[in-house]
């Protein structure tokens, strides 16, 4: 298995994974990765709980309702609700702060006032 991608601390990382920070507890999917498939997040097997379209992000680490998602070291939004290692981080269970509305909840506020 190569580990070009992954930062020099997390060798025992899938190499479809990019590890972007040491800190983060997401990483960026480089190549699709499916459902139930098991890979290595930092020397651990995870299973895969959905299929995670490239340049999307997956839990690396178990997030809480309330806690930020760390990506390039740096906080990105806060999870919306309990997200396992393994876990597809998106819309459906984070909110964005860089867009307040930036969220799938947002959105169908924002949707539901148009009706």
């Amino acid at each position: 298995m190569q580990h070009s991608h992954c930062a020099p601390a997390d060798r025992d990382t899938d190499e479809r994974l990019l590890m972007l920070s040491p800190g983060d507890n997401v990483a960026v999917v480089l190549r699709a990765l499916s459902e139930d498939e098991q890979i290595q997040v930092r020397g651990r097997d995870v299973r895969v709980h959905a299929h995670i379209a490239m340049g999307h992000k997956i839990a690396i680490a178990r997030v809480e309702p309330g806690s930020k998602i760390i990506k390039y070291g740096a906080p990105i939004g806060l999870a919306t609700r309990p997200i396992d290692i393994g876990d597809h981080v998106h819309l459906h269970n984070i909110r964005s702060d860089y867009t307040p509305s930036h969220s799938l909840d947002g959105a169908r506020e924002e949707n539901s006032d148009d009706v």
